[in-house]
């Protein structure tokens, strides 16, 4: 049996310690590494990680130090762990943390490695217009997402999928298939291949300006932006034209390019303009409209483009930038 480490923080981490802990013939999880608690909400209270919370439910123990401090690697040695399985931890491990474990640290990462290294892989993926992408696991070394790989599963992305709905997707076969890793690297079946070299995308971290929703662009383009910022740090734009309201931050929580077979669809709408019909609410691109399905503005509950524009009082001249 491998005794484990286990860190890693976000939601989408859950599903693999849950696979690791429920398969007590294979592994032992002997602890969880997570950050500290963060404030969050609108009141501020310091707030246990996802990880953190599913732990404390199957009973491991949690380590919140940093493992940048000294006194971090007699707190791994007395966890008794062999190896580290790490899911969006969030954290560099320098050298002597990695050489602490006898049989090392492995990473499940959401992307066919060696593309899309680092933050956002899924979201980059999306907003590249990929139609395949996938997870990998591979052995953690000093470069980032550069080590040895073990294992890769491939899955292909839905037309409308967007990143939330792609990284919830790619969790739960993530956890099967670093389970099947980690077995395999123990009794000896899997041989790790290096990366190949060359140059590949980088899955740079996807900021809240960047979610700053372009529309002097092709339809497509701005339907990949929006699917790749959803639901974080999600989508929006600024809408000229609504009620009292000079300016106002409008968010965009799904849309899609019009239907060019619908003949409520505007044939032609300037970048950035914005058009109201009984039951549609497109904005202007430099190609074809695309088409609102689900916003939320300022001060309001999100809710459908349709009944938003019907309150919004929408001036003739309307439009986003």
């Amino acid at each position: 049996m491998l005794r484990l480490l286990f860190a890693g923080t976000p939601d989408v981490a859950v599903p693999s310690l849950k696979a690791l802990a429920a398969d007590d013939e294979d592994f032992e999880v002997v602890a969880v590494l997570t950050r500290p608690d963060a404030p969050a909400g609108r009141g501020r209270r310091l707030t246990p990680s996802p990880v953190k919370k599913a732990a404390l439910e199957l009973d491991i123990p949690v380590l919140e130090s940093d493992p940048a401090e000294p006194a971090f690697l007699s707190e791994l040695a007395a966890t008794g762990a062999q190896a580290a399985a790490v899911v969006a931890y969030g954290r560099i491990l320098k050298q002597d943390v990695l050489d602490a474990l006898p049989c090392g640290w492995f990473n499940l990462h959401f992307s066919l490695l060696p593309q899309w290294r680092g933050a956002a892989p899924v979201q980059r993926a999306i907003w590249a217009g990929d139609s395949v992408t996938g997870a990998t696991v591979f052995r953690i070394t000093a470069g980032m997402d550069s080590g040895p790989i073990l294992a890769q599963s491939t899955v292909t992305i839905g037309a409308h999928e967007n990143a939330g709905d792609l990284l919830g997707r790619l969790a739960h076969d993530g956890a099967n298939l670093l389970g099947a890793a980690l077995r395999g690297m123990a009794d000896g079946r899997i041989r790790e291949v290096a990366q190949p070299a060359g140059a590949f995308e980088k899955a740079d971290k996807i900021r809240v300006e960047d979610a700053h929703i372009r529309f002097d662009v092709p339809v497509f383009a701005v339907d990949r932006q929006i699917r790749a910022c959803t639901p974080f740090p999600g989508a929006w734009c600024r809408l000229h034209g609504s009620g009292d309201r000079d300016v106002e931050t409008l968010h965009v929580l799904q849309a899609a390019p019009a239907e060019a077979s619908d003949p409520a669809t505007p044939d032609s709408l300037a970048p950035g303009r914005v058009a109201v019909g009984k039951r549609n609410v497109w904005v202007g691109t430099i190609t074809a409209p695309l088409e609102l399905l689900r916003v939320k503005a300022e001060g309001r509950q999100a809710m459908p483009a349709a009944d938003w524009a019907r309150g919004a009082r929408l001036s003739d001249t309307a439009f986003c930038d």
